[in-house]
């Protein structure tokens, strides 16, 4: 039986062109998602391309039922022409990113609005929702891929701790170990601002390097990179913040123990292209230095992607300028020097949600612009390979 959802008509969603353009040209194009329904909120979380080259997106929407987030699933083609949307029923809230892969489908985490545990949603490439099985663990806050099965952060409002599971793609949790965040509503505060989007949103991440487990999230009251073997409710590591004000806004493992980070410290941010983590003690993230990036708004969120061009093996990183535009800064993962930069966007606000590397060589980055300055809105920018490597080689 299929999940109870809204399917709008194809009709109400509209973008600048479509595949029926015979100069519509599927290497490079920008896309935005209009709806006349103008007191609509949308904003993506995650992008995938599917096999028919086309994109899935899962994002969030703004309801009446609940302060959390809706969830909301549109499908594009590879022209970025709208194939369909689904506004999924307002019982389930905070959808969770990235769009996990197993077994040729997608995954994603969410709750249920009522009792907050976890739900676990499949989609196959059309956008076909699945119905969700509940996982249990509560709030939701940051997941990745572990091969075939899947990594969960999340949030234990009950016995205050920042819990890391691995769960299979059917549900089960097969391993999990939480991690106090310290007692007192003080430390609790901004977490729960996070998830009802009423303040900053946190940059909650979670992975796997080489034999270790990490996530970026609260423990010990300060926003902190934690490393651990998920045996042990002590962590092997810890990279501290200051408190909320200061930390990893994003972390990538590299080759050879190496991470490409970025991290930010009241409201200042830095970008560190290749960087050495004491994975097996404790450390605090202002001495870790970095490249100071001020033209990036306070206390951006940065997403990073490993690319290869040719032989030569790029970092990405993607984030919010102060001009309103999305940029994107390449590095050499070898040596961590500059190797070039891109802007996005034009006339509206436009902000960075995820970036990917597309089968054709290009990349595609999916973001939320404001129509009018004020109304939310997904839009797409696809970039040809050739453009890629003119950017970043």
């Amino acid at each position: 039986m299929r999940l109870p959802v809204l399917l709008l008509a194809i009709g109400f969603l509209t973008s600048c062109s479509n595949e029926a353009d015979p100069s519509a040209d599927k290497a490079s194009f920008t896309r935005i998602y209009d709806t006349d329904n103008f007191n609509a909120s949308f904003y993506p979380i995650d992008m995938k391309q599917t096999p028919d080259g086309g994109f899935l997106i899962l994002g969030g929407r703004r309801i009446n039922d609940s302060n959390f987030s809706g969830i909301y699933i549109m499908k594009v083609d590879e022209y970025g022409g709208f194939v369909s949307e689904l506004e999924v029923d307002p019982a389930f809230v905070n959808p969770v990113g990235p769009l996990l892969e197993s077994g040729g489908n997608y995954y994603f985490f969410a709750m249920n609005a009522v009792g907050l545990q976890t739900q676990l949603f499949q989609l196959d490439a059309s956008g076909t929702l699945s119905d969700p099985i509940n996982v249990g663990a509560a709030y939701p806050a940051a997941a990745a891929q572990d091969g075939t099965n899947f990594i969960l952060l999340s949030y234990d409002n009950l016995n205050k701790q920042s819990v890391v599971s691995l769960i299979t793609p059917t549900g089960s949790i097969s391993q999990s170990q939480g991690f106090t965040i310290g007692a007192g509503d003080a430390v609790e505060e901004p977490i729960i601002e996070h998830f009802l989007r009423t303040g900053r949103q946190l940059p909650f991440l979670v992975g796997k390097a080489g034999g270790q487990y990490y996530f970026n999230g609260f423990y010990n009251y300060t926003l902190s990179l934690v490393f651990t073997n998920l045996t042990d409710n002590e962590p092997e590591g810890v990279v501290q913040g200051q408190q909320d004000d200061g930390g990893i806004s994003q972390a990538v493992p590299l080759d050879g123990g190496t991470f490409a980070l970025a991290r930010f410290n009241f409201g200042d941010n830095y970008i560190l292209p290749k960087s050495t983590l004491n994975t097996n003690g404790v450390s605090a993230s202002v001495d870790l230095g970095g490249n100071s990036f001020p033209e990036l708004i306070a206390n951006a969120p940065v997403k990073i992607l490993r690319i290869t061009l040719g032989t030569t093996k790029r970092v990405l990183y993607g984030s919010n300028t102060k001009s309103s535009q999305i940029g994107l800064f390449g590095y050499d993962e070898t040596t961590g020097d500059f190797t070039g930069s891109k802007y996005l966007g034009f006339s509206n606000p436009f902000e960075l949600s995820s970036f990917l590397a597309t089968t054709d060589g290009g990349l595609a980055v999916c973001g939320t612009t404001y129509m009018a300055g004020r109304f939310p809105r997904v839009c797409i920018f696809k970039l040809s390979a050739d453009e890629v490597s003119q950017s970043f080689q």
